[in-house]
């Protein structure tokens, strides 16, 4: 009886250490890990002010590479992305992270700029208008910090230095330092603006940029939020930077069965001067691989609509119809006004995302028989242009 007393005790201390030394080591595997992704995407499209034989057309949209890990409480989150269309490449995020605590979490590199809704403040694969002049999905280079100790309330923190690292221009090099136009998200290019109708040089770039948001959950359907930011524009040429700030206001909301609405108004005044002293009407800003004009103060209107339908069909798994639209005021009752309105569909199939959008502008620098005009001076008789357009992600 004592020796089988004394084996199933051995037994039982030998279980608990087994089982001890299995979660010791699951603990440490789900505490260091590190995962590679990344994504393809392929585009199909016709433009109404194309009128010959080369529509429609099929390119490669995309292709990226992602790293996600964690190893001794510090997380890594990367990506990076090639468009061959554009002849360009570029880092999109490239982050260390570490949880202070529940309620806290820091981000060192180059990470999304706290501004109005985030992830996207759109449904299409377009964004929204806002995007096209630096504030939507913006990412940009410093620390920033989230906080949700308060009850309903999540509030972020953050100071850019400058704006993310660059890849080359379209099909061209890369000018280190200059903030060039290799990025894939809007920010401040230097070369040339406007003053008046007037072209100079200005050779201006992002810096020292402060951002508060804050969003709050009436409930966990409706959210609110105010966000900030204040940045320099620095001129190098005179050596000195001008204040530029941006505000922002939105409501996003879910209800019914599918439901979903996003709206944003902001206004933002790029102040910044030309290399002679004056302060500038219009700047350049840039991304994948090329600049175009911006006018320096507008306000602007999003909005957009979503319903969402469960679908067992094959490997579809739901289908999102939406419809987004943007009206961009400039300030400068000059200049002609921005339209951008995006009807479409999301189909969900496992790892495939496919966008299928008609997407149509008045001055949308993307929508346009001359590319990157519309969001500067305009035209304010404009046609509506369009562009039917298919793009097809796998993601892994």
């Amino acid at each position: 009886m004592k020796n089988s007393l004394k084996t199933t005790i051995k037994r039982s201390a030998l279980f608990v250490c087994l089982f001890t030394f299995s979660l010791s080591a699951l603990a440490q595997e789900q505490e260091n890990y590190f995962k590679v992704g990344g994504a393809v995407r392929f585009n199909m499209f016709s433009k109404s002010w194309v009128e010959n034989k080369t529509q429609p057309e099929f390119t490669w949209d995309t292709w990226r590479l992602n790293v996600d890990g964690s190893a001794g409480g510090i997380d890594l989150s990367f990506e990076y992305r090639f468009y061959p269309t554009f002849g360009t490449h570029f880092i999109h995020h490239g982050y260390l992270g570490y949880e202070f605590n529940e309620n806290l979490y820091m981000k060192l590199g180059v990470s999304q700029v706290p501004f109005g809704i985030t992830k996207y403040a759109s449904h299409s694969w377009w964004f929204q208008g806002q995007y096209y002049f630096g504030l939507e999905d913006d990412y940009d280079m410093g620390i920033k910090f989230d906080y949700t100790g308060i009850e309903k309330l999540d509030l972020s923190f953050a100071y850019y230095r400058q704006a993310e690292p660059e890849g080359p221009t379209a099909g061209g090099a890369v000018t280190y330092g200059a903030s060039g136009p290799g990025r894939y998200s809007y920010d401040i290019t230097p070369g040339v603006g406007k003053i008046g109708s007037s072209t100079v040089d200005a050779h201006i770039r992002e810096l020292n940029q402060l951002n508060v948001r804050a969003a709050y959950h009436i409930s966990e359907q409706v959210e609110v939020g105010l966000s900030g930011q204040v940045g320099g524009i620095y001129n190098s040429v005179l050596d000195e930077a001008e204040t530029s700030t941006a505000f922002a206001a939105h409501l996003l909301a879910d209800w019914g069965k599918g439901w979903n609405f996003k709206g944003t108004y902001i206004n933002y005044n790029y102040q910044a001067k030309a290399d002679n002293g004056q302060s500038l009407d219009i700047i350049q800003m840039g991304a994948y691989g090329s600049p175009y004009d911006v006018a320096a103060k507008a306000n602007a209107y999003a909005v957009g609509i979503a319903k969402s339908f469960p679908v067992d069909f094959g490997p579809i798994n739901s289908v999102q119809a939406y419809v987004d639209y943007t009206f961009v005021d400039k300030v400068n009752d000059d200049y002609a006004d921005m339209h951008h309105l995006i009807p479409g569909i999301l189909i969900s199939a496992g790892p495939v995302y496919t966008y299928i959008d008609y997407a149509m502008g008045k001055n949308q620098p993307w929508l346009s028989a001359t590319f990157g005009e519309g969001l500067g001076v305009g035209d304010n008789d404009a046609d509506w242009m369009k562009r039917f357009n298919i793009n097809i992600g796998y993601y892994f």
